[in-house]
């Protein structure tokens, strides 16, 4: 069996908000329930187990506990001591549907639910997983490596600074990297560094306590205001809720994928530029470097 390792799954979408907002659904659904049947029809999906035939043995029969979240994973626990752990990868998403829902293209989990209820997870490119993991699988997953988590527990101010204390690495760079602070990707790195006022090419050590004090409140602004609108579902319709509906965040972005348009807050123009082979979008006045 494998661990959950691989930082290239950690810059994608979907990002903390969207997954919150997913927790949330599952939560509401599966808490309490037990998982009467589980199929799992593509290998990458269970990829972090022997076989799909693990992953449904490990969960058929058993009751959920927990649904919880740490920065872009969910953490489902169960009653006899496994964790369901789940990753959305870019194009997943998970939806509670009735039996008689026909079940959508690419839907690679179903967990029959003991009210008759079922919860899938569809996923297109198959970037995502689901994974269930005992006591020491878990401790040497990923989640074990992650940092605190970016809204439900960030870092104090000095926590944070010794996290980036020496590092020459773009602050960019540092918070798609999930150790030090866990759950931002491309989206919201870029909105926080922009309210802050902090150029993404910035290296982590070169902030001050000041400078980290006002990312972190940037951070909790950001994440806050997408969950409470649902999250950002661009064009490509890539993240939905689990009830289908789309994200309302997209019209509040200040400059993720407005290269050209006037920044909101004095009007220059949005610059793109590629950081660590991720596209990066600032303000050349408010982000001076």
């Amino acid at each position: 069996m494998g661990t959950v390792t691989g930082p290239s799954l950690e810059a994608f979408l979907p990002e903390l908000p969207e997954v919150e907002i997913t927790r949330r659904h599952l939560e509401e659904a599966m808490v309490g329930r037990r998982l009467e049947r589980v199929r799992v029809t593509h290998t990458r999906t269970a990829r972090y187990n022997a076989t799909t035939g693990e992953v449904e043995s490990r969960l058929s029969g058993r009751r959920v506990d927990t649904v919880g979240r740490h920065g872009k994973f969910l953490v489902i626990g169960l009653d006899d001591g496994y964790t369901m752990v789940a990753h959305m990868g870019m194009s997943g998403r998970f939806s509670v549907a009735a039996k008689t829902d026909e079940e959508a293209p690419h839907t690679h989990f179903v967990a029959v639910l003991d009210d008759g209820a079922e919860v899938r997870f569809i996923d297109p490119r198959t970037f995502g997983f689901i994974a269930v993991f005992d006591e020491d699988e878990l401790s040497d997953s990923a989640l074990s490596r992650l940092g605190p988590d970016a809204w439900v527990d960030p870092p104090s101010v000095p926590i944070l600074m010794r996290a980036l204390n020496g590092r020459t690495a773009p602050i960019k760079a540092l918070l798609l990297d999930q150790g030090p602070i866990a759950g931002l990707g491309n989206i919201y790195a870029d909105e926080a560094l922009h309210l802050a006022g902090i150029h993404p090419l910035t290296p982590g050590g070169g902030l001050d306590a000041t400078e980290v004090a006002g990312l972190l409140l940037a951070i909790q602004k950001v994440l806050s205001e997408a969950i409470e609108s649902g999250g950002t579902t661009l064009d490509d319709l890539a993240y939905l809720l689990p009830d289908g509906q789309a994200g309302d965040n997209l019209s509040r972005l200040g400059v993720y994928a407005r290269t050209d348009e006037p920044c909101l807050k004095c009007g220059t123009p949005v610059e793109r530029i590629v950081v660590r082979a991720r596209s990066t979008h600032f303000c050349p006045r408010c982000q001076a470097l």
